[in-house]
This record gives C-alpha cells, structure tokens and sequence, in this order.
C-alpha cells in the first residue's frame, strides 16, 4: 500500500535506520537524526541497485512516485537508472564547462594580464553587462547566430552602437579561442558582419591653432584646484601622453635628473621613453616635493590609486572648456601632433614615435632601435619652449628642424 501523508509525517526516528516501503520498488527510509530520504531498490545486470530519489519534505510522495515511474521506463528499455543519472549530471557539467561565460572568462583570464587595466576592464564589464544575462550559460557550441544577434540589437536599441560592434568584436574573440580549444566549431560572429550599422567615429576634441592653445594655456596657469590636478594640467600638453598613461604614472619610472620617463605603452605593452623638457622636470621636481612619498605620481582620494580618469576633464570644464567640442585630456596629442608638423615642421616619423604610434620602418625595426631618441629630446624641448613663447604672447617664427 502507498504511504499516506500522515504515515511520511509521523514517522519517527529510532536508534537505527528504518524504512517505511511505498510500493513498486520505493521506499522512505528514515535516519537516527530524523531525516527522511525517498529510495528506490531494483536489479540491473543481476545486481540489487538503489536510487536516490529525493528529501522529504521537499520532495513530497507524488514528486517520488514520478521519479520511480520515470527510473522504471528506463530499466523496462535495458537502461540502468543510476548510471542514466551519472551520464546525465556529467552532460551538465560538462556544458557548464563549456558555457560561454566559461570559456569567455578563461580567454579573458589568459589574455588580460598583457592588456592595460582600463581596456582589460571595459571589455569584462562589456561580457558581463551585455553578453553573459543572455548567452552566459549557453553551451558555447549550441549558440546560434540569430543569439547573438538579438544581443547586439539590445545594445544597439539604448544607442550605444560602437558599443554593438565592440561586442560584436570581444563575442568573436571568445569564439576563436573555443575553436582553437576544441569547444566550437566555426566562429558564428562572422555571420553578422554587416548586421549592425556602421559606427560613426569622432575624433577627440582639440584645440590646433596657436593663438587658442595660447589662451588654452593661459588658462591652465590660472587653474585654482589641487597641486596634483594643476601639475597634471600642466604636464598634459608638454608630455602629450594618452590621459591613462599620465594620470598612473608611477615614480619609480621617472628618472628626473636624465630628464627621461620610461613606462609601458598602455596598448601594445612596449616600453616607451618620454624626453623630459626642463620645464617638464622642473613641475614634477615641485609636486615630488607632495606625492615623492607614493607609488603614483598623481595619486587620487585613495593616495593608494591613481587619481580619477574624468579628473583632467573635469578640470576642463570647470575652466569654461567644452570637452565634447574644445578640447579633452586626449586632445593635447592632437595638438601636438598637428603643431609640430605644420608650424615646427619636425618630421611625421619622429612624432609619431614620440605618440607611441605603431610607425613603418623600410628599413625594418633591427635597423632603428634608437627611434629617434636624440631628435626626440631636442623636439621635445623645442616644443615646451614654443608652448612657453605662446603663452607669453611671443611672436614664435617656424622654423625648420635640423633633424637629418
């Protein structure tokens, strides 16, 4: 006779495991300690086999039945239930494994340690915020292209497209690399090219005519806010570095007293050196005096981490500076750039290695280890002198470098 539900309830624990049978092959066994487990007892190959079926309460007696009926549908197939369920729960975790959040956070894990902190956290905060709510537990190898689509059109609909396509980017990388792993096939992201309309690119705001860097730097002398954030301002145009690099830059690469800043290149991990002007050496000389203590030069809040990446433009704009339309902390390399070239007519080359840029060489990279380093310190010295002469109002003539 099947148990009542007042029998399953009253059901005492004794001194030693008993069991209250149900029928069929199932039974509830109750422990010394009070629990109570639904089991099912049944031959297989000639060998007596138990299947656990689940706890009382939370597994009532209707629940148990069911479950005994489906592992009784199994043996009538010459299936063994319990080897079924090891199959199964293998199967599970196997595609747990497989996932794309699995496989999209172990190539993550891999590549991220040779990428620059803030790139490496734009692109998990991308997975995790627009990919992994949606495709995160599916088998990667299952994922279907009109998936991934549906994805990007949600990031498309809030009208962050580039943010589409670098999803669209990041999504095709995961792919690869579970191609090159043995989880994936193809790289089903390729089916979409062209699926989202194409980005429209700004470049950053700059100010490139001299009279308004002139009043441009005016007004960074004039900047009423913390020494760091002033020294940072006033650093930004001499050094003309990208804003991350500037505002992590760390003590213990700065030699002050050989004018040289040497770090890694934010994007291609490459070392890099920054010719130091005298006035460039004579502003870090004035905020070592605050911050020699700390590991970063421009510590912020947390003298523990860099300042803010939005303290530089913040500062802009508390001077009166649109930075959507004027000028941005990553508009000085524009500036510089531009400047150089068309009014201190120093060769494209050199300022583009001074940029970091990645600059073809027909000799090839053996035949120019140097990278222009003399030309670059007398550039980068002629450069800070001619932001001096405009601030002042002096009528600066271009004249040609001697550079060959």
């Amino acid at each position: 006779m099947p148990l009542t539900d007042l029998q399953i309830r009253h059901a005492r624990p004794r001194e030693k495991p008993y069991r209250l049978t149900d029928g069929a092959g199932m039974y509830l066994e109750v422990t010394p300690t009070g629990g109570k487990y639904w089991r099912f007892k049944y031959r297989f190959a000639g060998k007596e086999k138990r299947l656990a079926l689940g706890v009382y309460p939370t597994i009532g007696a209707k629940e148990a039945r069911l479950r005994r009926d489906d592992a009784r549908r199994l043996l009538a197939n010459g299936i063994d239930p319990g080897l079924e369920r090891k199959i199964q729960k293998a199967s599970r975790v196997e595609r747990a494994a497989n996932s794309f959040e699995a496989v999209a956070r172990e190539w993550y894990a891999r590549n991220s340690p040779s990428w620059a902190s803030s790139h490496a956290e734009k692109i998990i905060a991308r997975l995790q915020n627009d990919v992994f709510p949606w495709l995160g537990s599916r088998p990667i190898a299952e994922i279907r292209p009109p998936e991934l689509l549906s994805v990007l059109r949600r990031v498309e609909a809030r009208g962050a497209l580039d943010t589409a396509h670098r999803v669209h980017q990041n999504c095709g990388q995961v792919f690869r690399y579970a191609i090159a792993t043995g989880r994936a096939e193809r790289d089903l992201s390729a089916d979409l090219r062209g699926a989202l309309p194409p980005a429209r690119h700004t470049h950053f705001a700059s100010i490139i005519e001299p009279d308004e860097v002139a009043a441009l730097l005016r007004a960074l002398d004039s900047f009423r806010g913390t020494l760091v954030v002033q020294c940072a301002l006033k650093l930004a145009p001499l050094l003309f570095v990208r804003p991350g690099e500037l505002r992590t830059a760390q003590w213990a690469d700065f030699d002050l007293d050989k004018a040289q800043w040497r770090y890694k290149v934010s994007k291609t991990r490459t070392d890099h050196l920054v010719p130091l002007s005298r006035q460039a050496v004579a502003i870090l000389r004035e905020l070592y005096a605050l911050t020699g203590r700390r590991q970063h030069v421009f510590p912020g809040r947390d003298v523990k981490k860099p300042m803010s990446g939005a303290a530089i433009n913040a500062a802009l704009r508390r001077m009166g500076f649109d930075t959507k339309t004027e000028i941005t902390g990553h508009g000085f390399r524009a500036m510089a750039r531009t400047i150089l070239h068309e009014h201190l007519r120093f060769p494209s080359e050199v300022i583009e290695h001074q940029l970091a840029h990645q600059v073809p060489d027909a000799l090839g990279t053996a035949y120019n280890r140097t990278r222009f380093i003399d030309d670059r310190v007398r550039m980068m010295q002629k450069w800070a002198d001619y932001l001096d002469e405009l601030k002042v109002g002096a009528h600066v003539i271009p004249l040609a470098a001697n550079m060959r």
